[in-house]
């Protein structure tokens, strides 16, 4: 596969009837790339992947390339790139292998060129044994496969995917967000993912925008956007942040009036201690490999901690918190 990059610049979207769907934004992503667009429903993570592919317009004065070249004015069917839908989009009328081999009819391929081409893309993510079947019989996961698949056939500059994985149950999903980021590393195409679960973009992105109220707030790696959130909304998105008006003393909470800001695993419970904050552990839940607790300060403030499955706290108990870096 190809590695060509994408950039935008000054890419704005305004809908007619004046609404700002997107900021003024500039963006790059290398070729080979793996970009993750995170955020809430109606923050224009979707639509920025329209003006990628050409399904939407970019305001005056914007430009988009693939590579070098400009293709800001150029249809969907003239830029080169795969796009994989929610819904997937394939026809219910057709075989496995002639939905793969579409995009190449379309294009005026030979037969035989295209099957051909269809059958290798089937065998790349494992669906060949289903190439004669109707779409229909297959299961949510084959048939983003599929979908994958025929994106690929077409060999694409860009592939995108808008929230490929949505429409499956929470245990499928779980499991092809695996294979589905083992696939694209393989792969080696340049990739924009949208999605508004924060474990799937850590999962599949090399880098994550994380975007709000038609802007990117912060860009990254899962792993800087985690330790490092550059906004309050992208410490509370990417994980739970907890906040609590306290001080911090040799790493123990004691009482002040300073903000401090913490992930939930940062806090170590420990017995009461004279000069620190009395805490009492509100709720107790046991998730397997670890116990999380909902805890309680004195004035009311409440926040949360993660410990080791063996912790034996309790619901009523009084503690004190530690906080630690990890």
């Amino acid at each position: 596969m190809n590695k060509t990059s994408i950039t935008l610049r000054e890419c704005a979207k305004t809908w007619p009837d004046g609404t700002r769907a997107l900021l003024p934004l500039d963006l790059r992503v290398d070729g080979g790339e793996i970009l993750a667009l995170l955020g809430p429903s109606g923050c224009g993570k979707t639509t920025l992947l329209r003006l990628i592919c050409g399904l939407e317009t970019s305001d005056n004065g914007g430009k988009i390339f693939y590579g070098d070249d400009e293709v800001t004015q150029l249809p969907p069917e003239q830029r080169g790139a795969g796009v994989v839908f929610q819904s997937y989009a394939l026809f219910p009328n057709m075989s496995v292998v002639d939905n793969v081999a579409y995009g190449l009819r379309v294009r005026g391929q030979e037969a035989g060129h295209r099957k051909q081409r269809a059958m290798d893309m089937l065998a790349l993510v494992r669906m060949q044994d289903y190439a004669g079947r109707n779409v229909t019989q297959l299961s949510g996961g084959q048939r983003q496969r599929v979908a994958l698949a025929r994106a690929l056939a077409i060999e694409p500059r860009v592939l995108l995917l808008d929230e490929p994985l949505t429409a499956l149950d929470a245990k499928l999903r779980e499991h092809l967000r695996v294979e589905l980021a083992q696939m694209l590393r393989e792969l080696g195409v340049t990739t924009v993912i949208v999605t508004h679960d924060q474990d799937e973009a850590m999962m599949l992105g090399d880098r994550i925008a994380v975007m709000s109220a038609g802007r990117i707030e912060q860009i990254g790696t899962a792993e800087s956007l985690y330790r490092q959130p550059a906004t309050d909304f992208v410490g509370e998105f990417l994980g739970t942040l907890c906040r609590v008006r306290a001080a911090c003393t040799g790493g123990l909470l004691v009482p002040g009036n300073s903000e401090l800001a913490f992930r939930p695993h940062h806090a170590v419970l420990a017995a009461p201690q004279a000069h620190a904050l009395q805490v009492r552990v509100v709720t107790r839940f046991f998730l397997g490999g670890v116990v999380r607790f909902e805890l309680a300060l004195p004035d009311g403030q409440r926040f949360s901690a993660m410990a080791p499955a063996d912790s034996t706290y309790q619901a009523g108990d009084a503690v004190s918190v530690r906080l630690v870096q990890s």
